[in-house]
Parts: structure tokens; sequence; C-alpha cells
């Protein structure tokens, strides 16, 4: 048994590493997770920062920033999502609403392992190198403030693998120079849950950094397993609701029997999906639904619409969207993974999430490359 993974998180969704370590039987702490739901705020962020830091106490500083998006009068849904499933391991409710407004500070030397992405944002170039202060008004200048501030023993960043050409390469180059003058070690790699056992394509960049260079070249990225899943094993059809779930080891088991699915797409809405479209839409003699791979899961894939029609799937001769709950399945989530929001709302979190079976594959070589975070001071 390792020594307790003191975990923390940004952008942290509905808790692809909090449900990776869950599934691995680690015994984990959340020191605190920040994610704003998607509400948008107008506010000085920089000058706010500075107000936040000169605050006595962390509750108080996460009450001050977290209360300009209580006056929107809007629901953080994925908060809701959060503390349903993991609130029992969050320590002191630390959940924040603005990794802007976040002072790092407050947890410096208290993280093993903090786990984050940011969007996909140009920088500009102030100098020939393209530093840290090149970042500033982006949400990664935020991000890399934050291991600044707290020094993690090790961090993993995601993103989409668009990045590596962004802006001509120019944003992926800044951002190694970054992670460098941070002082952590660093690998990167793109890695496709279809090769990790989740039946659905989604390629996206890992960026691991370690504190130490010993356990940076412990460390490496998993080797791919063989897929024995395809999307239709992971339906309701096929296997219903409470039937996906776990081994001992966090392995994906399926018990037989499935359940009627009835919410079917209209006969206009099929014509619509299946119909030539504009820009870049397939025509439709090219579209094909029903694979045994599925394509990206989305965040829009609630809004009946073209873009997702590829992981439309039929039940019954009938053409139908994927259920939230499949839409989990097909990020890693276990049945037991609790949905306590609209179905909208569990399609934009699903979409938005990381694969939780890659999460699992990583994690479990930076605990062999730390020796589970022990290094006998804690």
């Amino acid at each position: 048994m390792h020594k307790k993974i003191r975990l923390a998180t940004v952008f942290s969704g509905i808790g692809a590493i909090e449900q990776a370590l869950l599934r691995m039987n680690e015994n984990y702490e959340v020191v605190f997770a920040c994610d704003n739901g998607e509400i948008d705020v107008s506010i000085d962020s920089e000058n706010e920062l500075k107000k936040v830091k000169k605050m006595r106490t962390i509750q108080e500083k996460k009450e001050y920033a977290n209360s300009f998006y209580k006056k929107t009068r809007r629901t953080n849904y994925v908060e809701q999502t959060y503390l349903n499933n993991y609130g029992d391991n969050l320590k002191n409710n630390n959940f924040f609403y603005d990794i802007k407004l976040l002072d790092g500070t407050d947890f410096c030397n208290q993280v093993d392992l903090f786990v984050g992405g940011s969007p996909c944002q140009s920088f500009s170039i102030a100098g020939a190198r393209g530093g840290f202060e090149d970042t500033r008004g982006t949400l990664f200048y935020d991000y890399v403030r934050t291991i600044k501030e707290i020094e993690p023993k090790v961090f993993i960043y995601e993103n989409v693998y668009g990045v590596l050409t962004h802006d001509k390469g120019k944003t992926w180059e800044i951002m190694k120079n970054v992670f460098s003058e941070l002082g952590y070690y660093f690998k990167w790699q793109i890695l496709n849950p279809v090769n990790y056992g989740i039946p659905q394509s989604r390629r996206r960049l890992f960026v691991i950094g370690f504190k130490d260079k010993n356990e940076y070249e412990k460390f490496s990225f998993p080797e791919p397993i063989e897929l024995k899943f395809t999307m239709q094993d992971f339906l309701l059809d096929n296997c219903k609701e409470g039937n996906f779930v776990t081994d001992e080891k966090g392995n994906i088991e399926l018990i037989p029997g499935g359940e009627k699915v009835e919410r079917f797409l209209s006969e206009k809405l099929v014509n619509y999906v299946m119909s030539p479209g504009t820009k870049n839409f397939m025509h439709p003699n090219d579209t094909k639904i029903n694979l045994p791979i599925a394509r990206a899961i989305l965040k829009t894939q609630g809004n009946t619409h073209r873009a997702s029609v590829n992981n439309y799937v039929t039940t019954n001769g009938k053409i139908r969207a994927l259920e939230p709950r499949e839409s989990l399945r097909l990020m890693g989530f276990p049945d037991s993974f609790k949905i306590t929001v609209s179905r909208a709302q569990s399609y934009k979190q699903s979409g938005n999430s990381i694969v939780v079976d890659v999460l699992m594959r990583i994690t479990e070589n930076i605990i062999k490359a730390t020796g589970g975070f022990d290094d006998g001071k804690n």
C-alpha cells in the first residue's frame, strides 16, 4: 500500500484523475479542485488576485473569488457533479471557481500530483525565446503559475493534439520553454484511448513533469494494450444500467444483459443529420453510424446535429444518439459514477473530460517511477 496521494486539479471537470485513482484502489486526498463550470465573468483578474493574496485564510480567499460567479445566479453544474462523486475525498471543501484567482502559495509542498489542462491560446512573443511572462493573459499562464506556486512533485498536463501545430508551432515551443523554466524535467506524447482499452478515437497531448530527475528518467509512457471492446459492447442495449463495472484491479467488466432504449431521432431529424451539409459536413453516402470505434465524444453531442452523426447507433432499426451513461462509459467512467445533472449538462461534462483509462495507465507508471510518492518525509 502506497502513502495517501495528495492530489490537486484545475480545470477539474468531472474528475477523470480522481476516477482513475478510485478504479486503481489508490488511497488519495484532493487538496483542492478548481473549475468555473463554463460560467463567464468579467473581472480584472490581475488586480483581484493581488487582493486575494493579501487575505489571511484559504476560506476567505475561496469565498471572495467564488463570489464573482455566485452573483451571476448561474449554477456551477461541474461543482455539483464533482462534489456528489468525490466530496468525501476533498479536503476542507476546497473547490475553487477561478484559477486566475487561485493563490497556489497556500498549498506549497502539499501536493504530490497536480493535474489539469488549459485552452489552446496564442501567446504574444515579447522576446526571441518566449517564456513564462510571454504567456500572461492566457489560462496557460495561470496553470503554470499554479505549478510554480504549489511546487508539486509531479504534474500531468493535457491538451488537444493540435496544440503542437497551433500558431505554426510557436505555441508549443513556448509551452516547452515554460515547463523548463519552472525547473521540471518533462516528457510528452500523443495518446489515444483506443490503445488503452476504450473504443473511442480521441488523440490528446499529455505532458508529464517531474521535480526529481531520477524519477523523470524512470518514467515511460504506457505501452498500448489490446482492445477487447467495441462501442456496441458499451451500449445500454447490450449492457444495462449498473452492469458496466470494474474488477479489483480497476479493469472494465461488462455483466451480460441489456435494457430497452426508447429515445430515438424523429424522421425529420434523421433526414437532417443524414443529409448533405455545408462546409466540411460529409455527404450522406459517406456518413457511417454504428461504428465499432467511437469518434471523439463532443461536449456538444446533446445538440442533435451533423457533427455527432458518426456516434449515432441503431436500436431495433431506429437511429438514436448515445445516452449520457453511454458517453460516460466511453470516457472510462463506470456506472457507479453518479449522474446528478440534466442530460444536456451530462453530455457537456463527458465531452470535456479526459479518458479515465489513459490516466490510469499514466498514473501507474508515475507511481512506479516515484515509488508511490513516498520520499520518507511524509
